[in-house]
């Protein structure tokens, strides 16, 4: 078990598992109701996708100032001496690649449904302003964009699991508790 100061703060932790599972339900709905057929059930799922991510923006934006006002945990001594360059390298990497993503995915998918002339009227009952003019053309080459990024989003959450899954299962060196809830 790690050290206490060798753990993320209970607010870090919090923010960690509650944007992880909002991801994964984001990515879970967007396969989804892409298949569908146009219909009253697609465009209700369209719009909760569209405010879902708006509230990953929110958390996003909130997470990272904590990180930015609350230095995280230095990994530990036995874990650097184990960790090859090249995974250092890779966890520094991933972590600020999924930082970048968590604000591009969402902040394009406003963008294209914008571009689109679909407002995000969060909750129903907010209207957002538009993020670009409305233009066809734009929200063509904004779409597969808003996909492509959901889609690294994606792999990178599945490396970021696999690597947390090493340490735990392999390497055994008590890293995944530094991000888990009780001591």
């Amino acid at each position: 078990m790690p050290a206490a100061s060798d753990r993320y703060t209970a607010t870090a932790v919090t923010l960690h598992w509650v944007l992880a599972l909002g991801l994964l339900g984001m990515l879970a709905l967007g396969l989804y109701m892409t298949g569908l057929p146009m219909s009253p059930s697609r465009l209700k799922l369209y719009n909760w996708h569209k405010w879902a991510g708006i509230v990953i923006l929110a958390l996003s934006a909130l997470r990272l100032w904590w990180r930015l006002t609350h230095r995280p945990p230095a990994l530990p001594p036995q874990v650097l001496r184990h960790m090859p360059a090249w995974q250092r390298v890779a966890h520094h990497g991933t972590h600020l690649a999924l930082y970048l993503l968590f604000f591009a995915v969402p902040l394009m998918g406003w963008a294209y449904s914008s571009a689109a002339g679909f407002p995000v009227v969060l909750f129903g009952v907010l209207p957002l302003p538009d993020f670009v003019p409305t233009d066809r053309a734009l929200a063509e080459t904004l779409k597969p964009w808003h996909g492509a990024l959901a889609y690294t989003l994606a792999a990178l959450i599945v490396l970021h699991v696999l690597g947390a899954l090493k340490h735990q299962l392999i390497d055994r060196d008590g890293l995944l508790s530094r991000m888990w809830f009780g001591r």
